[in-house]
């Protein structure tokens, strides 16, 4: 596998980089969750969508608003289940159904006042290069697409659905020095 990452951009330090970002966007589908989508039949035979995500991802969430971040999701596809959980979590930044996630993450952005040098964006596949490319930080889970890892400066212990995001914003807190203000606190 070629990495699509330049040299120096993979040589930089967790405190250098962390300095650096302001603002997380993910994905959903593969990172926030396994990337499955399971459905099940009702009496009426409608159908309906179930989706399982990652405690330690809401919780890294959580911690990463609490010290004052942004964090923002950006997915192709439109669900109720992403904007409930959006909701539970605090994230105001939700744009669901998005055909070009590249212009998405711009509006995110300036609705965050970020520019993509402030941002680390989380993904896992074709879709999602398009804002990797053009980001300061693009992670995945380690059970991404080819392509996806190809562009990544960060790839993650966890697969999709298993605490990526967690993953990044410890790193990120850590790496900044921001990791134990939240080891007193209670939630």
């Amino acid at each position: 596998m070629t990495s699509h990452v330049p040299i120096e951009s993979r040589l930089r330090s967790d405190g250098e980089i962390a300095t650096e970002i302001k603002c997380i966007l993910s994905d959903v589908d593969g990172v926030l969750t396994d990337g499955r989508i399971t459905y099940t039949v009702e009496p009426d035979q409608s159908c309906r969508e179930t989706k399982s995500f990652s405690v330690r991802d809401g919780l890294g969430i959580k911690l990463w608003m609490r010290s004052g971040f942004h964090f923002g999701i950006i997915t192709a596809r439109k669900s109720p289940l992403v904007a409930h959980r959006a909701k539970e979590l605090g994230i105001e930044h939700l744009s669901q159904g998005v055909g070009d996630k590249w212009a998405a993450a711009q509006t995110m952005m300036a609705a965050m006042g970020v520019t993509p040098e402030q941002v680390c964006y989380v993904g896992d596949d074709l879709p999602d290069l398009c804002v990797m490319r053009r980001v300061a930080l693009a992670a995945v889970p380690d059970d991404a697409a080819t392509d996806a890892r190809e562009f990544a400066h960060w790839t993650t212990r966890a697969h999709g659905g298993q605490g990526v995001v967690r993953e990044v914003v410890e790193r990120l807190l850590r790496g900044g020095d921001r990791w134990n203000e939240h080891l007193t606190k209670e939630d």
